[in-house]
């Protein structure tokens, strides 16, 4: 078509419109007429463009963007859809249009209405005419639209023999329950719909972590409230759901005996015991409160590290009767390591070495036959670099890339950068007991697995050991106990451990935290006292108290 062939054609159009009346020539101009207002004035209500709705308002209130704003966060909608149900032929300058309102409100209940928006010409330009019953009919000025909730009554968090957790007189299981608290305005946002500053929330632990599942969804009454509050007309009703309870994994037994030990400690200390065949957290405690070292808490293992190194060993051909040398000091890149106290026992069987705790046969072995690739993958077996998603925040064992083989030898018996928490050290416990190391958890799998999912992780799926690094390992740890550095301690009979003294902070000297870790049965656990001293003389009685409460 040429152009001037265009041209003749927009002339012949034009004409066919002067004929048919003006209303013929709107519909030409659908951008500027009446329809093109509603289109433009829903489609910023939709995107909430407030100021390009009020471009598109004639007589528009000076709260106008308030009104707008207070009408969402009031009714708490969380998505909204206007759109045009019908625009009337305009006369005198004055035309009705009508929109349709599809609202998500909290709990994902949709409310819909339909609402009229009139127009007005002024100086050739459409506007809505402002009224409050543009928000919705029969909306009168100092009125406005509000969904009043009303919670349910809060679920209940319980042990796993279903009592509740809530009147726990046990600081420790209280800072893992939670407290709740007035939302801020930050944490309601966060949370999203229906949650309002002031709404009760979990502010820490379990209560925080589950808090949607413990609160439920309110019901809502879709209200006209006049300026004062009161409701002038209910709108609809939209029924809540009861808040859900969670049942943790924690053995009120276990938990009262782990407490009682705890309690004579003069030092910060902590315990943690899992179920070895299920990964269950049976009990966590902290002394004093205020700070969950258990599952928060970064510390260096010590020598309770040799138990995944004697691990790494035995599967690179080893077993407990092989001999090894012990000698009171050895030299790795110019560095001297030494054992406790420079005790030198010579050639002796790995489960003696390992029984007697001695550095300088594990520094020497993993340099000589394992190499820090290999002794990190054996960490990662029992654990170490992965995420621990079981319920509640919890940091990750660590063990990192060496520089040198001084800096791998000092990893090897758990000093160095090698970082852990008593969480951590109780799976290395439970899996050499089990010989499968699994992700420990508070709550069932699969809400574990949910709340992995939220941030992005999963729970790592069980790790097998090697039969023979299992086998190894029920000969080494019991040795500990029979006749090694643990052996001055009253344990029950079938205690199977290790110990740790953890150098931290500088000098000549420095600090040392205590350890102990181990099982018997089918419960296993970590103890470390900040600062304590050594694994033998403070945190190995306060296991062996624990296994003898627990056993009662």
């Amino acid at each position: 078509m040429t152009r001037r062939s265009r041209w003749t054609l927009v002339a012949a159009v034009a004409a066919v419109a002067l004929a048919a009346g003006a209303g013929a020539v709107w519909l030409l101009r659908d951008g500027e007429g009446p329809r093109g207002t509603v289109e433009r004035y829903l489609a910023a209500w939709n995107a909430g463009d407030l100021a390009a709705m009020r471009r598109l308002t004639d007589g528009p209130p000076a709260d106008f963007e308030q009104r707008f704003t207070r009408m969402r966060d009031d009714l708490g909608v969380s998505r909204q859809r206007y759109t045009v149900a019908s625009v009337g032929r305009p006369k005198d300058g004055r035309a009705g249009s009508s929109y349709g309102a599809e609202l998500t409100l909290a709990g994902s209940r949709t409310w819909s209405y339909s609402g009229q928006l009139p127009l007005a010409e002024r100086d050739g330009k459409w506007r809505v005419r402002w009224s409050p019953e543009v928000m919705y009919p029969t909306l009168k000025e100092g009125q406005r639209l509000r969904a009043a909730r009303t919670w349910p009554t809060r679920a209940g968090i319980s042990a796993a023999d279903g009592g509740d957790l809530g009147g726990s007189p046990s600081g420790s299981v209280q800072q893992l329950v939670g407290p709740l608290g007035a939302a801020s305005a930050e944490a309601a946002k966060g949370l999203g719909a229906p949650y309002r500053k002031g709404d009760t929330i979990g502010t820490e632990g379990l209560q925080k972590q589950y808090e949607r599942r413990l609160a439920g969804t309110p019901a809502l009454a879709v209200q006209i409230v006049g300026a004062d509050g009161a409701p002038v007309k209910t709108l609809q009703r939209f029924g809540g759901a009861d808040g859900r309870p969670l049942r943790t994994t924690l053995d009120p037994a276990t938990q009262k005996a782990a407490g009682e030990a705890l309690a004579g400690a003069a030092k910060p200390a902590s315990l943690v015991a899992l179920r070895p065949s299920t990964g269950e957290i049976l009990a966590v405690a902290n002394k004093p409160g205020g700070y969950n070292r258990a599952l928060m808490g970064r510390y260096p293992p010590g020598s309770t590290f040799k138990i995944v190194t004697a691990a790494a060993l035995v599967a690179g051909g080893m077993d407990a009767r092989t001999p090894v040398p012990c000698p009171a000091t050895t030299s790795v890149g110019g560095r001297s390591f030494h054992n406790y106290r420079f005790e030198d026992f010579g050639t002796v069987p790995l489960r003696e070495a390992f029984a007697h705790s001695c550095n300088t046969t594990f520094a020497r072995l993993a340099v000589d036959k394992l190499g820090v690739r290999r002794v990190a993958q054996v960490a990662s077996q029992f654990g170490f670099n992965a995420p621990i998603v079981g319920g509640l925040p919890a940091v990750r064992a660590a063990f990192p890339a060496t520089k040198d083989d001084t800096a791998f030898a000092a990893a090897s018996f758990g000093q160095g950068e090698v970082l852990t928490s008593p969480l951590n050290m109780a799976s290395i416990a439970a899996a050499a007991a089990n010989g499968t190391w699994r992700s420990p958890r508070l709550v069932d799998a699969s809400l574990a697995a949910q709340a992995a999912d939220a941030g992005g992780r999963r729970p790592e799926p069980p790790h097998p050991l090697e039969p023979a690094v299992k086998a190894a390992l029920h000969s080494l740890m019991p040795a500990v106990v029979s006749e090694g550095t643990a052996s001055g301690v009253d344990f029950p009979s079938g205690t199977a451990g290790k110990t740790g003294t953890a150098e931290f902070g500088e000098g000549r000297n420095p600090p040392t935290h205590a350890w102990f870790v181990g099982y018997r049965g089918d419960l296993a656990f970590a103890v470390i006292v900040e600062g304590g001293g050594t694994g033998a003389e403070a945190a190995a009685p306060i296991a062996a108290a624990f296994l003898k409460g627990a056993r009662g």
